[in-house]
């Protein structure tokens, strides 16, 4: 007989091939260069292994975007058009600054609520997940800058707009991130299979950030190790997980129910 106890938080579906649309990506050099130059946020960077590339490797550098070393191969199955070794892909948003997001939010007076998304790679559940963090008044979706979903119009289509409204933020290193997070007075939650703690015995009605896992093997190792807390969701049917972006709203709205059960705790206290 199956133990339950073991039972998946994430979720997941057999990953689809990607799919990449014209209207978001720009190839050649010269155009890459432009578009480097332009400032607009890029969500992936690709040029040929055996390419030299100086210019944009250099306004890359400048702009933080992280260079994605390919081979041909991948870059002809991208498109069969004359990409000359360098293919790029415009974000629809713009990125924010985590610690501009964070300092905003307690200036506000608001108790910190933050999403990071680890290596979550099918555009459509990222855009579930934006919806539902916006719904659930999250501050801030945190991202890897490599192994991430493409910000693109799926993206913002499946968020219903919450993406023009919810702040993401995308880091180089995130085990770096849950550091200062953790040095910014907030708590981090991994959700994980690998715990016998319940979602519902973690305090989340302080400030929090939950970190939700890859749709192929969940949270990394090293983000595990740097959580204060681990949780899973009971799971009492035959089907052994979640859809990650449901799962994404199973927590969040745990978190919500604390933080309005805890505001009206006191009015209880003082007989009101």
């Amino acid at each position: 007989m199956e133990n339950r106890s073991n039972s998946r938080v994430n979720t997941f579906h057999t990953k689809k091939p990607k799919q990449y649309s014209s209207d978001e990506m720009v190839f050649g050099i010269q155009s890459v260069t432009e578009i480097l130059r332009s400032g607009k946020d890029i969500d992936r960077l690709y040029l040929v292994k055996e390419g030299s590339f100086p210019e944009i490797q250099q306004l890359a550098f400048e702009r933080r975007v992280t260079i994605q070393r390919v081979p041909v191969e991948k870059l002809e199955r991208i498109t069969r058009k004359n990409h000359q070794g360098a293919i790029c892909f415009v974000s629809s948003i713009f990125y924010a600054k985590l610690s501009n997001v964070i300092v905003g939010v307690y200036e506000k007076g608001q108790v910190p609520l933050l999403l990071v998304l680890d290596r979550i790679t099918d555009v459509r559940n990222f855009g579930a997940i934006a919806r539902t963090a916006e719904c659930a008044g999250a501050q801030g979706i945190v991202i890897p800058a490599r192994g991430a979903a493409l910000i693109n119009s799926d993206a913002m289509k499946t968020s219903s707009g919450a993406l023009s409204h919810l702040p993401v933020c995308r880091e180089v290193n995130l085990e770096e991130t849950l550091k200062y997070m953790k040095e910014s007075g907030i708590k981090v939650v991994a959700c994980t299979e690998k715990t016998d703690n319940y979602l519902y015995d973690i305090d989340m009605s302080g400030p929090t950030a939950i970190v939700m896992g890859s749709e192929d093997d969940g949270i990394s190792d090293e983000l595990l190790r740097l959580a204060d807390h681990h949780a899973r969701i009971p799971l009492v049917g035959q089907v052994e997980s979640l859809n990650v972006s449901v799962a994404t709203g199973v927590v969040l709205y745990e978190a919500v129910r604390q933080r309005i059960f805890s505001e009206n705790e006191p009015l209880v206290d003082e007989g009101v």
